[in-house]
C-alpha cells in the first residue's frame, strides 16, 4: 500500500539528472524507484507499507539507504557509493544534500553493464558450470562471513515466514481461496516433520543474517566473477534465515527459469564445500517457500500494473504451481554409478541428478571430491600417491556410505559417484538402501580400454586425479564378479541418463511391490 505522494521528489530528480548530459532511464519495483543517468544509477525507496516492508517515513526510508550501502558494500566492491539526501530549502525548492529539510534519499551507485546481471546472462544463454560454480563458492564464503544469530528457533523462524506469506497471499485476488488453504496446510504439514531438524541447525549456528534476496537478478558478473548484491536490508526479520534458505531462492530461481542442471550442480558444490549434508532435506521446502514469496510479491504487483496485469498474475500463478510441487512428500532413492577411470561416471551423474528426487535434484556423493576434502584442498588440486593408499580408500568409502544413510534417513534421493570395483565397497553401499529399506540401483559403466585410455589421456581439470597409469594399473587388476546392470559407456550421457530413469522406474514400482505384499 502506497501511504505517501513522492511525485514531486521523483519529478525533481528526473529533471536534475536529466541534465546530466545523458539519458535519463527510470525504473521501478513494488519497493524501489531507480534513475539510471550517466555511469550512476541512483535508488529510491518507494513510500510503500506492506507486510515484510515498512518504507511509511523519511526516517525510515533514510536508514534502509543507510543500511543497504553497509550490507552490499563488501559483495559489491566499488558499486554502492553512498547515500544523496534530497533536501527542501526555506524557498520551498528542492536539492541534493542540501541545507534545508530532509524529505527523501537515494542510494547512490556506480552504474555496471546490465548485460552482466545473471538473470540477462540466463536469458542470452551464457550462463556456464564454471559461472555456477564460482557462483557456489562465493556464496559459500558470505555466508561463512555472516553474522549468527541466536533469537529464536530454527522452527519458529520458518514460522514466522511462513505467516509472512500467509498475509501477503491476503493482499491478493490472484488465487483462489481454496488454492492458498490447501497450499498453507501443505507448508504446516512439511514443517511439523522439518521442525527438529531445523531447531537443530538453529542450534548449530546455521541462522545468520543473510543476503535474503538471492537470485539471478541480484547478483552480477564483475570481471567475469559472481558478485552478491541488493540484499535485504529493511527487514532484518527476513534476512535472518537459515543459509540454506538463503541459497534455496537462487535454486528456485534457477529452477523455475528451466536450469535444473544449474540448480543441482550449485546446490552440490555448495554442500561440497559445506558439508551441509544434514540440511539437504529441507531444501525443496526451502525452495517452496521462496516460490510462494515471489507468488504472493509478483501478484501484490499486478494489483497496480494495469494493462500488464494479467501477465504478472500468470507469472505468480507459476510460482505458486511451483511451490506446490515442492511440497509432495519425498521419496529415498538410491542410485550408484561405478565403473573404471574414463567411464564417464561424473558426466553422467551431473547429467542423471537434477531429474530424479525432489528439485534441486539428487545429492552426488563423489568420492573423488570426498578424498580432496578429506585432505583439505580444492577439487583441483592433485594429490600425492599416498592419499591413494588402501587404508585411505577404505575411509573415503566409508565416508561415502556416512553420508548417504544421512541424506536417506530423511528421504533423500543420493547418487553414488564412485570405482566401485571391490565386492565389499558395493556392499557397503547397497547396505545404506538396505537400512533404510528404499529403492537401490547399481549400474557398472563398461568401455573398450582403448576408449577408457583415450578419455583419461584427454582430460583436463576437473577433481579425478586418475592418470593412463592409474587406469593401466586398475585393468591389469581385473574386478570381481559384478551383478549391477552394465551399461555401455560409450553412449551419450543423455542417453545413459535415460535407460538409468527407465530402469529405476521399474525397480522402484517392484519395491513398492513387495513392500506391500503386492
Amino acid at each position: 500500500m502506497i501511504v505517501e505522494d513522492q511525485s514531486e521528489v521523483t519529478s525533481f530528480l528526473e529533471r536534475v539528472l536529466s541534465r546530466e548530459g545523458s539519458p535519463m532511464q527510470k525504473m521501478e519495483t513494488h519497493i524501489s524507484c531507480i534513475f539510471l543517468s550517466g555511469d550512476r544509477a541512483y535508488k529510491m525507496k518507494r513510500a510503500v507499507l506492506l507486510p515484510y516492508v515498512d518504507f511509511s517515513t523519511v526516517e525510515k526510508r533514510q536508514a534502509a539507504c543507510l543500511r543497504e550501502v553497509e550490507l552490499n558494500g563488501p559483495t559489491a566492491p566499488g558499486i554502492y557509493l553512498g547515500v544523496l539526501r534530497i533536501t527542501r530549502a526555506s524557498d520551498g525548492s528542492l536539492a541534493l544534500d542540501g541545507e534545508g529539510q530532509v524529505i527523501d534519499a537515494v542510494v547512490e551507485m556506480r552504474r555496471f553493464d546490465q548485460s552482466q546481471l545473471l538473470d540477462q546472462v540466463a536469458q542470452s544463454g551464457g550462463l556456464t558450470s564454471a559461472i555456477m560454480t564460482a557462483l557456489a563458492g562465493a556464496i559459500v564464503q558470505f555466508h561463512h562471513q555472516a553474522p549468527v544469530i541466536h533469537d529464536r528457533g530454527g522452527a519458529a523462524n520458518v514460522e514466522a515466514v511462513l505467516k509472512i506469506n500467509e498475509a501477503g497471499f491476503a493482499t491478493s485476488r490472484a488465487f483462489p481461496q481454496k488454492d492458498v488453504a490447501e497450499l498453507t496446510a501443505l507448508f504446516r504439514r512439511r514443517l511439523t516433520t522439518l521442525a527438529a531438524l531445523l531447531d537443530k541447525r538453529e542450534l548449530a549456528g546455521k541462522i545468520r543474517r543473510c543476503h535474503g534476496d538471492l537470485h539471478l537478478r541480484n547478483i552480477f558478473l564483475l570481471n567475469g566473477h559472481p558478485c552478491l548484491f541488493d540484499c535485504i536490508e529493511f527487514n532484518d526479520e527476513i534476512a535472518t534465515i537459515d543459509i540454506l534458505y538463503d541459497l534455496a531462492f537462487l535454486l528456485m530461481d534457477l529452477w523455475h527459469r528451466g536450469h535444473a542442471d544449474f540448480a543441482n550442480l550449485v546446490m552440490n558444490r555448495y554442500l561440497d564445500e559445506t558439508g551441509e549434508d544434514d540440511g539437504f532435506a529441507a531444501l525443496p521446502f526451502f525452495m517452496a517457500m521462496r516460490a510462494a514469496v515471489r507468488a504472493h510479491v509478483i501478484a501484490t504487483q499486478a494489483e497496480e500494473a494495469g494493462a500488464l496485469a494479467p501477465v504478472l498474475v500468470s507469472q505468480a500463478r507459476s510460482y505458486f504451481a511451483l511451490a506446490h510441487s515442492l511440497l509432495q512428500p519425498p521419496q529415498a532413492n538410491l542410485i550408484a554409478l561405478g565403473g573404471l577411470s574414463g567411464a564417464g561416471k561424473s558426466t553422467l551423474a551431473e547429467t542423471l541428478a537434477p531429474r530424479i528426487g525432489l528439485p534441486p535434484g539428487a545429492r552426488i556423493i563423489e568420492s573423488d571430491r570426498i578424498r580432496k576434502s578429506m585432505h583439505g584442498v580444492p577439487p583441483e588440486t592433485r594429490l600425492p600417491q599416498s592419499a591413494y593408499r588402501p587404508e585411505v580408500s577404505v575411509r573415503v568409502y566409508q565416508e561415502i556410505s556416512w553420508r548417504t544413510r544421512l541424506i536417506l534417513a530423511r528421504d533423500g534421493t543420493v547418487v553414488a559417484d564412485a570405482v566401485f570395483d571391490k565386492a565389499g565397497n558395493r556392499e557397503l553401499i547397497e547396505r545404506a538402501a538396505d537400512e533404510k529399506k528404499c529403492p537401490f540401483s547399481g549400474f557398472w559403466l563398461e568401455a573398450d580400454p582403448a576408449l577408457l585410455w583415450q578419455r583419461v589421456e584427454a582430460r583436463t581439470g576437473g577433481s579425478s586425479d586418475a592418470t593412463v597409469e592409474v587406469l593401466a594399473d586398475q585393468l591389469s587388476k581385473g574386478k570381481s564378479a559384478i551383478d549391477w546392470t552394465k551399461l555401455d559407456a560409450a553412449h551419450r550421457p543423455d542417453e545413459l541418463a535415460d535407460e538409468i530413469l527407465r530402469q529405476v522406474a521399474i525397480g522402484s514400482a517392484k519395491f513398492v511391490g513387495i513392500a506391500e505384499g503386492i
